[in-house]
């Protein structure tokens, strides 16, 4: 079936959506009770006005949810199931596996799941700088020579190579690190000896990368892994390898090849959108298109084109995390996070959707076909029927955004004005705070960051990341803990779609240090920064576990006993679960605001939010409610701060 015809039935089923029953009276509460972003409010309006579907609305069709998955307590991984522990007689699997085996398998599936997804990312990513070396993607260049002959220096790369040939071997030595030709990995020697000798310890130290993974899946197949805290550690162990291995290489490398990020303002939410120009959003994970799209965008030809059919330029927005890596190295304004992705769609102003992988909707050719708008898919991991398939490489990448962007421009004209809302006022925010933007900032040095902790001034950090879940409403839970945390001294680093809900609530300018503790506002005004930092996309917690080891080495102390924590009150993703459990594993403990699929078993429940904290510093608490959720986070850090005599 080709792209024409799929879209044509997609269309039809456009057509066959019933409106969701509103009425004057009930709309606006919907619309209050679904997020706090005051453009999202606006446009959800018009979409349910409309009848168009959305995540919410999917949500609510599937309650109420099936407790013995929501508590982890059903399995289908082999045909003598599906078995659910159901109390009284059903204790068991027909296999034999209990409540505990069951849970913990389910969860070492999720963490493995979640390590591939972000490696894979990496891998990518460093095999585009291997064909940039050997001259094989023409397109591409190196952005910052200064961090590739540091990472060169670490992978002892000797320094006298050309830069291709040192580009090329270092390319080769970070793929090698996929397999288990190493034993080790390079970047997980970044972190203090202490923490090092944990690892060790605890049987958690990852061999590499993809082996982990492997392994990980080998364990939860039936008639292997039957002792849920043996199973459980493995889980951490893939993850420790995705946090210092293949997320990690896929913020370094991308920064070699694209550039550092450097501190910048932009802007975000839906108002970013603009009336008179073809907007064409960015949406995904993977930098390597988006960053093709931004250089072909700006073509003499390309902004002849969208004069001809009557726009006045072109607009290019970003979405989760391809918007990230674009807001915070080429100031590209930013739409939305996870939640936002449909209502892009629904303003009936976005001409295209360009799409790589990862927390992409499958349902989008639908939202789209009420539409005008065009999705176009670019990884062969990720078609969506319905959606123009455009296959890209390093080799073909830029050829490729030039199409697209020729799509985009000649739909231009098909745009029906009577049903385009485009809400007012962008947000602006300061964005692109790499550790080392960081480091400048303070004079080349992260010292003045600990001697303010050390001081009292600032009590410690919290990292919040992570996604949206239509189980929070939308953007709450990001915002509402950051603006308790910074009352209490703590400065908060974000990534991710948590980054985007703080920077649309304006958390993320220097004016917002009126809300911060009086230590912290002193801090961050001699700076002019905002108490809240943007760090990037979600590969980019890797620059957090970066920030927290770097202080951790100069304090001379274990990643643990800094007063850090982490917390995702929003998230849903496998992807979330994994890097939540590398900071666990890394001794930094984390909050969740949405309760994982493990209460089913109380064994599994007790170890990750007690028993692991012994072998590894780290552990896991779960409170839905921010304000809470703060009070805890701010207890955690003052009983380090009293652990370290601070």
């Amino acid at each position: 079936m080709s792209d024409e015809e799929e879209l044509e039935i997609i269309s039809i089923e456009c057509l066959k959506m019933s409106p969701e029953h509103v009425t004057p009276e009930n709309i606006d509460k919907k619309v209050n009770d679904r997020t706090i972003d005051r453009t999202a409010k606006e446009v959800l309006k018009k979409t349910m006005l409309e009848g168009v579907e959305t995540v919410w609305d999917r949500y609510d069709k599937q309650q109420p949810a099936c407790k013995y998955c929501s508590t982890g307590v059903s399995c289908q991984r082999c045909a003598m199931g599906p078995c659910r522990i159901m109390g009284g007689d059903r204790v068991r699997g027909v296999c034999g596996a209990d409540a505990d085996l069951m849970v913990s398998r389910n969860l070492l599936d999720t963490l493995a799941t979640g390590a591939a997804a972000h490696s894979d990312h990496g891998r990518e990513v460093v095999e585009t700088l291997l064909m940039t070396a050997r001259e094989e993607s023409p397109s591409y260049g190196i952005g910052d020579p200064v961090k590739l002959r540091k990472l060169a220096k670490e992978y002892g790369i000797h320094a006298s190579l050309p830069e291709k040939k040192m580009a090329e071997s270092l390319a080769l030595k970070m793929l090698d690190e996929y397999g288990t030709s190493c034993g080790v990995l390079q970047m997980a020697k970044r972190v203090p000896q202490g923490t090092y000798d944990m690892w060790i310890a605890a049987g958690v130290l990852p061999r590499s990368i993809d082996r982990e993974i492997v392994e990980a899946m080998h364990r939860v197949h039936m008639g292997v892994g039957a002792d849920y805290k043996n199973i459980l550690l493995q889980g951490i162990r893939a993850s420790l390898g995705d946090g210092w291995g293949g997320s990690m290489i896929g913020t370094e490398i991308s920064d070699v090849l694209f550039g550092t990020p450097d501190i910048r303002r932009g802007k975000v939410n839906l108002a970013v959108l603009k009336k008179d120009r073809v907007n064409i959003s960015l949406h995904g994970h993977n930098p390597i298109l988006s960053e093709m799209i931004v250089k072909a965008a700006e073509l003499p030809e390309m902004k002849e084109r969208a004069k001809a059919v009557g726009a006045a330029g072109i607009n290019l927005v970003g979405l989760c995390c391809t918007g990230n890596e674009l807001l915070m190295r080429k100031g590209i304004p930013q739409a939305g996070n996870h939640l936002d992705q449909e209502l892009v769609i629904t303003s009936g102003a976005l001409e295209m959707m360009v799409v790589d992988y990862q927390c992409i909707f499958p349902t989008l050719t639908n939202t789209a076909a009420c539409y005008h708008t065009k999705v176009v898919t670019t990884s062969p991991k990720a078609k969506i029927p319905g959606a123009k398939y455009m296959g890209v490489d390093p080799a073909n990448a830029f050829e490729q955004s030039k199409r697209m962007l020729e799509m985009a421009i000649d739909n231009y004209p098909n745009r029906n004005k009577n049903r385009m809302l485009i809400p007012e006022g962008p947000m602006e925010a300061m964005v692109g705070f790499s550790v080392e933007s960081i480091s400048a900032a303070l004079g080349g040095s992260l010292k003045p960051l600990l001697d303010t902790i050390l001081s009292g001034k600032i009590r410690g950090c919290v990292g919040i990341v992570g996604c949206n879940n239509p189980k929070v409403k939308h953007d709450q839970g990001h915002v509402v803990l950051a603006q308790e945390l910074i009352k209490r001294d703590i400065i908060v680093v974000e990534t991710g779609c948590a980054s985007i809900a703080c920077a649309k609530a304006g958390l993320m300018l220097p004016e917002a240090i009126e809300g911060a503790g009086k230590g912290l506002a002193e801090v961050c005004g001699s700076l002019g920064i905002p108490p809240v930092l943007h760090m990037g996309s979600c590969v980019d917690n890797t620059r957090i576990l970066n920030l927290a080891a770097e202080l951790a080495n100069l304090a001379g102390v274990r990643m643990d006993q800094l007063p850090v924590a982490g917390a995702a009150p929003e998230w849903y993703s496998p992807k979330a679960t994994t890097i939540a459990s590398y900071f666990v594993g890394s001794g930094i403990s984390v909050m969740l605001g949405v309760m994982p699929k493990i209460t089913g078993s109380e064994n599994v429940v007790q170890l990750l939010t007690e028993d692991i904290e012994g072998p590894l510093g780290g552990k896991f608490w779960v409170e839905t409610d921010p304000k809470r959720a703060a009070a805890i986070l701010f207890d955690h850090i003052e009983m380090k701060r009293k652990a370290l005599n601070i």
